[in-house]
């Protein structure tokens, strides 16, 4: 037998150890994998040990994990509980350094994809072979000046910083998909829908698409006066994308109320009429006011209820507050943070004018949309009545037709007493003078006899 000699050393050991540790197969932890990975390729035996002796003195010598983890070190020496602490903190601080680096890299990145996701968009276009969408709209400065341009989908999300999906509210050519009126919030721009005013207000400007419909001009007539410096009177302008959003509400309102003016006197000229005038006229009339006063109901309750829907959520109004200005809202509480205290006072301030002025609006669109439910429960009040009247129109034709049947039956037991003597048949009453008067005079008298016979039976059972 080969005879096997001590290490000398306590390093010698150590070095045995290390030279048996590529038998085990499982168990090891990462932290010894990394320790392992920085030792040299291989390693000497120690002097005086033939390679079946280390082998043997290797398997030996096989210490379990917990063991081998506090008898050796990444540099081969002993490690103690201080070390393994230490180790273990700086490991710790190296994948939190490592976390954040790659939280940067993963913000870099997705400002990277923002900037070349219209590139993309505008790529997947060229390579299925579809024109891509370009929109003729108005651009208002704050300044005031209006152009008219065209402008395709990607230069539009790569100006204004929107997504895609950001521009179904207000793409025109989904009108029918998006008719609820909605404002977007995003970080560099505001997406106004209201009905056939569709928009996108940035920090300086603001696009009109559809801007010869009807929203479109009541909303251009509305904010261009805003821009002139004439009529600030000296006093504190608000920032440009205020003025765009209370220029959007404001006009809206004012043509739902124009709506109201219209429709209210032709209602009270048709319940002061009704329900003694029943006319084919009068009536569509009443029909066409009901529908008026039903869609502009629906559209005054959709604002109503996109305003609500604003007011109870104050994270929106504070991003209208911070757009355009060195601020951030803090993730937690919400609470902005701006680098200059006096850019978070103002916007502290815009916040309660925002809150007032949509609170204003508010309560005029419930005004415009109770003026509305009310003069349709008028309208509706109206044509219950006419129902009513009609079903006893209808009543009384009906008792006519009842007593002309009752009629007619009472005389056509007569005409059949008369067909039976109209007959070819002798009866021997043909040569009395007598028996032709007799005989109309008891068919007249039986067909009275017999109606009035009828008509006081219907009478007792109510049904006349």
């Amino acid at each position: 037998m080969a005879s096997v000699s001590s290490p000398s050393s306590p390093s010698q050991a150590v070095l045995l150890l290390q030279t048996q540790l590529p038998l085990q197969t499982g168990g090891a932890c990462l932290r010894y994998r990394r320790a392992r990975r920085r030792e040299p390729a291989a390693l000497a035996p120690p002097l005086g040990l033939s390679s079946s002796s280390s082998a043997a003195a290797g398997r030996s010598l096989l210490l379990p994990l917990p063991a081998l983890r506090a008898a050796v070190g990444k540099d081969g020496r002993a490690v103690t509980k201080e070390d393994e602490a230490a180790s273990a903190a700086v490991e710790e601080e190296e994948v939190e350094v490592r976390r954040e680096e790659d939280n940067k890299a993963g913000d870099d990145g997705a400002r990277e994809a923002a900037a070349r996701g219209s590139g993309r968009f505008s790529a997947d276009y060229i390579s299925l072979g579809i024109r891509e969408p370009v929109y003729e709209v108005i651009e208002v400065r704050s300044n005031g000046r209006m152009s008219t341009k065209k402008i395709s989908r990607r230069q539009l999300l790569k100006s204004s910083g929107l997504r895609l999906r950001d521009t179904r509210s207000v793409d025109p050519s989904l009108w029918l998909m998006n008719s609820m009126p909605s404002l977007l919030v995003r970080e560099q721009a505001i997406l106004v829908n209201l009905g056939s005013l569709r928009a996108i207000a940035m920090h300086e400007r603001v696009l009109i698409f559809n801007y010869n419909s009807p929203g479109g001009k009541a909303f251009l007539d509305s904010l261009l006066p805003r821009l002139n410096p004439r009529n600030i009177n000296g006093g504190p302008a608000m920032p440009f994308q205020l003025e765009v959003v209370e220029a959007a509400l404001l006009s809206r309102i004012q043509r739902l109320e124009q709506r109201l003016m219209h429709i209210e006197p032709r209602v009270g000229a048709l319940l002061e009429v009704l329900p003694n005038r029943l006319t084919a006229d009068v009536l569509e009339q009443l029909r066409l006011s009901k529908q008026a006063l039903v869609e502009l109901g629906s559209r005054a309750g959709d604002l109503k209820q996109m305003l609500i829907d604003l007011l109870d959520d104050p994270h929106e109004i504070r991003r209208i507050c911070i757009m355009g200005r060195n601020c951030t809202l803090d993730k937690l509480s919400d609470n902005m943070e701006c680098s200059v205290p006096l850019e978070k006072q103002i916007a502290e301030e815009e916040e309660e004018e925002i809150e007032m002025l949509l609170e204003n609006y508010l309560q005029r669109c419930e005004s415009i949309h109770g003026q509305a439910e009310r003069l349709l429960d008028s309208a509706r009040e109206m044509e219950d009545s006419i129902a009513v009247n009609l079903s006893s129109r209808r009543l009384e034709v009906s008792r006519v037709e009842l007593l002309l049947q009752v009629g007619t039956f009472c005389v056509a037991i007569g005409a059949l007493i008369a067909g039976i003597f109209g007959m070819n048949l002798k009866s021997y009453l043909e040569t009395n003078a007598w028996a032709f008067w007799a005989t109309t005079g008891g068919i007249v008298v039986g067909a009275v006899a017999g109606f009035f016979i009828m008509y006081s039976y219907l009478k007792a059972r109510k049904i006349l």
